[in-house]
């Protein structure tokens, strides 16, 4: 059934109906930006040309808030200051932010004020930077139901859910932010209302989508182009131009832009590793992870002749970027709040312990398939630490980065890769158990319960014992299908003393990856 899921929505009370949705839309998403010049005399005497220009500056996949690469680019104090440069020219700039920025990050395992950070963090900077608009990504669901609702509220830019609906129980309802003492519903459409200094006035119409592939119970998801298409042709009629921002793959952005061809601009996430695409007359951008770089599309509106131009620019956010300072005082806050967090537990992360070589992958979509020279590392250094084990085993769902590591390589950059830490475990263990523990960490392939493992072993003698390291959440039997992997296993014949000093390298995989970065080219 063509909209099953959306349908199912609306019935649900998600959506609301049509009069009513297009009465929200309808209301000033943000109040028309009339900037005046010296002379109000002057000013009314300029005649409306027709012609206006909006530009939207567009990040993706921020999980950072600092710069990364030892300082040299992202960090959004840079964003900050890219789009005041930008406002200085034109008053009608808009910030987005397109998906994935509340997880997977380093701050999700450190503590503030009683609780998890869960992407406090990350809200505290974007308002600082003043955004102006955000859409859901697949990691926004990786925290749980209570944090993503205060996360919500937290927030002072304006969020667009079109294909992301808030399941509690059997209800499927708009998420909702509860802010200043009013009850605001996710539109699943905005509206933007702007004008020029000569008095063009403009109507911009935004949707999103979000992919599916984050299966939190308290989401329920409708079709992406499916949605994308009934809310267009919904809301095309009604402004002078529709922009998506999306967080789904190329392959699915160029699908939404054969679907919907009057789409003038489709901002992207999900690839961190920047893309263009131009389907039909409809651009896809995509910037590079963490804020590296940022897409700023200008859109020239033509009103008399109905047309719309998009000028695309890639800028990088590097060192010729200076800080923004308001911005840089509430991110070196949580600088702060972190370091304290970090030095209790025994780690420098200012301290540089892989100063240059190559990229260390710890790409999500790749580690879960196979091994890179990252998971390669990291295996090693588990077996420095473990001289008398046999093999060590890591699950890939330990590394939660989800990018690319460029040197230099701080501390703080294996803390954010490893946001969970946890001690290396050795165990004596059958060798009809290990077999069964590697052969089904092949079967789960794509998972976080993709097993990596070093040396490789062609053979494993059923009745042998084998000393194994492995990573305190495997013993704990908490990973997809391997729960049959914990201590009470009797082909688990003993358990070694856990490691307790941070002096010990078992004490934290973290730890045995610093020092053996530290020690050794690992490569």
């Amino acid at each position: 059934m063509i909209l099953s899921t959306y349908n199912i929505a609306r019935k649900s009370a998600c959506f609301l109906s049509f009069n009513r949705s297009i009465r929200h839309c309808l209301i000033p998403v943000f109040a028309a930006l009339l900037f005046c010049s010296c002379s109000s005399l002057r000013q009314s005497s300029v005649r409306d040309d027709g012609k206006i220009e909006l530009v939207f500056m567009q990040v993706n996949d921020v999980y950072e808030i600092a710069p990364v690469s030892g300082g040299k680019h992202g960090g959004m104090a840079r964003v900050a200051a890219v789009k005041k440069e930008l406002q200085r020219s034109n008053p009608n700039v808009f910030l987005a932010m397109a998906g994935d920025f509340l997880s997977p990050s380093v701050y999700n395992s450190l503590q503030h004020e009683g609780k998890r950070i869960r992407g406090r963090q990350m809200i505290d900077a974007m308002n600082a930077a003043e955004f102006d608009l955000a859409v859901f990504g697949n990691h926004e669901f990786d925290i749980t139901e209570e944090e993503l609702q205060s996360r919500l509220n937290e927030s002072s830019f304006k969020w667009i859910a079109s294909n992301a609906f808030h399941k509690s129980g059997d209800s499927v309802n708009a998420f909702k932010r509860f802010r200043n003492g009013r009850v605001e519903e996710l539109p699943v459409t905005l509206m933007m209302t702007v004008s020029d200094a000569d008095g063009t006035r403009a109507k911009i119409g935004l949707i999103s989508a979000t992919i599916t592939s984050n299966n939190a119970g308290y989401v329920k998801y409708a079709d992406p182009v499916e949605t994308a298409v009934y809310l267009y042709n919904q809301i095309k009629d009604s402004c002078d131009a529709v922009i998506a921002i999306t967080h789904q793959t190329l392959r699915e952005d160029i699908r939404l832009a054969e679907a919907i061809p009057g789409l003038v601009l489709i901002m992207g996430g999900h690839e961190h590793d920047g893309r263009f695409n131009k389907t039909g007359n409809t651009f896809i951008t995509k910037a590079q992870a963490n804020a590296r770089s940022a897409y700023i599309s200008r859109l020239r509106i033509n009103k008399a002749d109905k047309t719309v131009e998009v000028v695309p620019e890639l800028r990088e956010l590097d060192e010729k970027v200076k800080m923004d300072s308001a911005t840089s005082l509430v991110v070196n806050k949580w600088m702060d709040i972190a370091d304290k967090n970090y030095s209790a537990l025994g780690f420098d992360p200012n301290d540089i312990i892989f100063p240059a070589g190559d990229s260390l992958d710890g790409r999500e979509a790749v580690v879960r398939r196979g091994a890179t020279n990252f998971t390669s590392l990291i295996v090693k250094a588990m077996a420095e630490a473990c001289p008398g084990a046999d093999v060590a085993i890591m699950n890939a769902g330990s590394i939660r980065l989800d990018d690319e590591l460029h040197p230099p390589i701080s501390q703080y950059d294996i803390l954010r890769s490893l946001p969970f830490g946890g001690s290396i475990r050795e165990v004596d263990m059958k060798g009809e158990l290990l077999k069964q523990v590697l052969e089904t960490g092949l079967k789960n392939r794509t998972r976080g319960s993709f097993l990596h493992h070093y040396p490789q072993r062609d053979h494993i003698e059923p009745a042998a014992v084998y000393r194994v390291a492995l990573t305190d959440f495997l013993l704990k039997g908490l990973e997809t299908n391997l729960q049959f992997l914990n201590k009470d296993n009797p082909g688990i014949l003993k358990v070694y003393d856990e490691a307790t000093s941070s002096a010990d390298p078992r004490s934290d995989i973290r730890l045995a990856i610093i020092s053996f970065l530290k020690k050794k080219k690992p490569f």
